[in-house]
């Protein structure tokens, strides 16, 4: 079995047809059918029922996928740990990054270590925590930055903190609130908020607080972008709960602390199991940026 092979079969369970497998793989349809159907000889299983118009992975197939995957990520990262001896990175590194980020500049972090390591394939992804703690579970991520409330530690991976923030309400310069030094949560269990989706550990950190003030509040805006939140805070349809390095100095909007408002807890996420030469390269980048930010 050839590690082309699996490429191959990997190719078209993806694209799910032969032509644009070939195209993606950069190689003629005749050679990938043929290495596949070697592929298939060689095991005494179909991997792929198809016809002129349809290609589906067989039970056979779907069953091959996750190990062959993992053969390669595993080629991969020895090839990327084998040429690092020599001082020379190569393979992939993916970053994972919460929209709210405030500790670490990690595109400015991405562009240093790609000087660095030309070599290196690079990718950031944007999403949730939690998300990020599995896939580095996987080994389908490298390293992310994580925002979490203080009662949910991420387990089953390497971590660093970053840093421990108390979020702050966000609210239009026309707010009825927006003059005050101060606020607490009760005076805003009135107010129409803007916040991360009700499944997240985003929204999770307000929801406790609020709930451990004996507190309700609505929460009439759903969304995953900070720059959505802070243009609906801008035209005064709600009120957000946010670190207040999230908020952009020249942004024109409020930002008042709350004495007993929510925390979260930053981190940096890693495998603990076997961090790719790549991934420990990054994160000495990421920490020489945040002592940058912090520094006076």
């Amino acid at each position: 079995m050839e590690l082309q092979q699996l490429r191959y079969v990997l190719a078209v369970a993806e694209e799910r047809n032969f032509t644009r497998a070939a195209a993606k793989s950069h190689v003629v349809q005749s050679a990938l059918s043929h290495q596949i159907k070697t592929l298939e000889h060689e095991l005494g299983v179909q991997l792929f029922a198809r016809t002129s118009r349809r290609v589906e992975l067989t039970e056979a197939g779907a069953a091959f996928l996750p190990a062959a995957r993992a053969t390669l990520d595993a080629a991969q990262r020895a090839i990327a740990e084998a040429t690092s001896t020599m001082g020379d990175l190569r393979g992939r590194l993916l970053i994972g990054a919460i929209p709210t980020v405030t500790t670490v500049d990690v595109t400015a972090a991405l562009g240093v270590f790609h000087r660095a390591h030309p070599n290196v394939e690079i990718g950031l992804t944007a999403g949730g925590s939690l998300d990020f703690v599995t896939a580095i579970r996987e080994s389908s991520m490298d390293v992310a930055v994580l925002g979490l409330p203080d009662a949910t530690a991420p387990t089953g991976v390497s971590t660093e903190v970053l840093a421990h923030e108390r979020l702050s309400a966000v609210m239009s310069p026309e707010h009825r609130l927006a003059s005050r030094r101060g606020l607490r949560l009760e005076d805003l269990a009135a107010e129409t908020f803007v916040d991360f989706p009700s499944s997240s550990p985003g929204r999770s950190q307000s929801d406790r607080a609020f709930a451990a003030a004996g507190l309700s509040r609505s929460v009439a805006f759903d969304v995953m972008s900070t720059e959505v939140m802070l243009d609906l805070v801008a035209q005064n349809l709600a009120v957000a709960l946010l670190a207040p390095d999230v908020v952009p100095e020249d942004s024109g909007l409020s930002t008042v602390p709350i004495t007993d408002g929510p925390t979260r807890i930053e981190y940096l996420a890693w495998s603990e199991f076997n961090p790719s030469a790549a991934a420990l390269a990054f994160l000495d980048i990421l920490r020489a940026t945040s002592a940058q930010k912090v520094s006076p």
